[in-house]
Parts: structure tokens; sequence; C-alpha cells
């Protein structure tokens, strides 16, 4: 067996510090387990879930002890987290150290490998999401190399298809990604502006032959793919070692799409929102969505209800106006044009 990595957090009632005070406000769930051993599929999220009403604190509660925790992301499986309770009374959440016995003996010493460590976040939801444009100028894919179709004529192109591609430059990879022009994205805030199209992702080919008309293989299809359709190089993005946090400013803006098109949004969903890089935003921030309601008196007066937070979702690629976020938690279904908010 090998020796437990020291990985303390302490969530301290008394303000003693500054940082102390930034995490004054932090509150554990009643039901927090008393001890935990993280498991092969769990997450940073999810563990900090288990433990805390708002789980994107968790790199607060980090932040005030760096001393033992050098990187938030280097938690494995088999690493131990204790809740603490002082005699006091008070609580302190404390991912504290535990040794396991250990034999000594003349053999190999394993150690933990990076590919081992728990990731940030459900990163296998947005695998699929990383590496596509998704948003794009007004006929931005107008200049993208062109699909001819294939040597027997078929309409619909699918996995294992060889097809022809004019305009496709030899310089820049074996691997591409197939898309068609979307829906404009709308800005319900100003005026009906738009934001940018949305790119759609039809699948991946693989190049094998460059020429001025090169000949490609479809290697992997969602959609039908056809005749017309454009390509763009593949791009490998990473967000394992991102870390969920609240932005640090306010921010209100407002969900304006849903990847795939339903209306009525769930956890894991990918949505897309009217707020970018241009606003401050970047990958790893959480935002709260929140619902405005109304109700209707006696007298058929329409008076405004509080704002009821409904979920949370995770910031994974952020445009200049325009940002993508995976679904993180949802108390109940959260809808298009629902609002979205620092928490």
């Amino acid at each position: 067996m090998r020796t437990i990595s020291i990985i303390a957090m302490i969530l301290a009632i008394s303000i003693f510090s500054d940082r102390a005070a930034k995490a004054k406000d932090i509150e554990l769930l009643a039901n927090a387990p008393e001890r935990y051993v993280v498991s092969q599929g769990d997450t940073l999220w999810g563990i900090a879930s288990r433990y805390l009403k708002d789980p994107w604190q968790w790199t607060e509660i980090w932040d005030m002890n760096q001393k033992q925790i050098k990187n938030p992301n280097n938690i494995y499986p088999g690493d131990i987290i204790i809740l603490v309770r002082a005699a006091d009374g008070s609580s302190k959440l404390m991912f504290a150290n535990e040794k396991a016995t250990i034999k000594l003996s003349p053999k190999m010493r394993i150690e933990k490998l990076e590919a081992e460590k728990i990731p940030s976040i459900p990163s296998k939801k947005l695998k699929p999401f990383l590496s596509q444009p998704l948003v794009i100028e007004k006929n931005g894919l107008d200049r993208a190399p062109l699909i001819l179709g294939s040597s027997d004529n078929r309409v619909i192109l699918s996995t294992g298809n060889t097809i022809y591609v004019q305009n496709m430059p030899f310089d820049q990879g074996m691997a591409w990604q197939v898309f068609r022009a979307g829906k404009p994205l709308i800005d319900p805030e100003d005026n009906d502006r738009v934001l940018g199209h949305e790119a759609v992702y039809l699948g991946d080919v693989e190049g094998s032959n460059f020429d001025a008309i090169s000949s490609v293989r479809i290697t992997h299809s969602v959609q039908e793919i056809l005749k017309g359709d454009r390509l763009i190089p593949a791009s490998t993005l990473h967000v394992d070692d991102y870390i969920p946090r609240a932005p640090d400013f306010p921010v209100t803006g407002r969900i304006i799409s849903v990847y795939g098109g339903v209306t009525e949004i769930g956890q894991n969903a990918i949505i897309a929102l009217n707020k970018g890089s241009s606003d401050g935003l970047e990958v790893g921030h959480v935002l709260a969505v929140y619902r405005k309601s109304t109700a209707k008196l006696q007298d058929s007066k329409i008076i405004s209800l509080p704002d009821e937070r409904i979920g949370l979702v995770f910031l994974f690629r952020v445009f200049d106006k325009v940002s993508y976020a995976l679904v993180l938690h949802s108390a109940q279904a959260i809808k298009v044009f629902d609002a979205v908010q620092t928490p």
C-alpha cells in the first residue's frame, strides 16, 4: 500500500485572517460524511458537493492551506477525506493526512501516475465538444474546404465512406472535423443583436491524399454528412485541470440556446450564454441559473416573485460574445432565456 498524500483544507468559523474572512460564509452540508475515500470516477466537483452547499467554493478553502495543498488537482483514488469536529463545537472541513500501514520489503516502489488523478469536473461529458468551434462569424465557413461528394454519388455520407474535398491545405494536419453553418445566436437583452452563428458539428475525417481535389475518409459521424458541408482542422483542448470557481465580479446574462435543439435543459446539457470574454468570463467560471417568476393576485394584478436559483453551470468554451457551459446541477428544468449570474 502507498502513503496517502497530505491534502488539507480547513473551514474555520472564527475569522483569523483575510483568507478566513473570505471563507466565513462557506456552508457545510448537514449530512456531510465524516470520512470519505476518493474513488475512481470521482471529480473534485462531486467531492466538494458532498461537503459544501456551494461546491465552487472549494478553491477558496484550498487557498487557505497552500502549504498543505500544493495543487488542488492532485487528488487520487485512495486519498482519504475527513470531517473534523472540534471539542468547542465548531466544525472544520479537513482533507487531512492519514498514512496507510506500509510493509517494508525489497519490492518495486509504486508511485501515482499523473493520469490517475481525478478530474475537476466530469470531463467525459465535455470531450465531444472540446475541439468544436461552435461559434463562427456570419459566412465564416465559406472559405473552408468544401465536400464535393463520393465516387459513387451517395447522397448521405457516413462513417467509413471516402469522400472528395476541394481546397484542402496539406500543411494543417491529417485530422479534420466536418461542420455545417447553423442558426444565429440572438441576444435577448440587446434588441435581438446577433452574437454569432452556431456551427453544427457533423463528424471527423482523416486525410489520405492531398491534391487540388483531396480524398479523406470519414472516421466518425454524429449526423448525416452531405455534399456542401465544410472541413475545419481538428484541435485538442483539455479541461481536466480547470478548477470551477465563481467570478469575482458581478455577471448577469441569459441562456440563449441549448446544444441539440431541446427546449428544457437538465444536468449535463450543453448551453450557450449571451456573455463571453469581452464581459470578463473565463473557462472554469461557475454561474448560477435563476428563474424569474410572477404571480397573479385576486384583483388580477401581476407581481414579480423573488428570483429562484435552480441550477449551476460550468463554462468550458468562451468566445468573444458567447460562452458554452455544462449544466452541473439543476433543481428543476432549466429553460432558454433563464437568467445566469454570479452565484
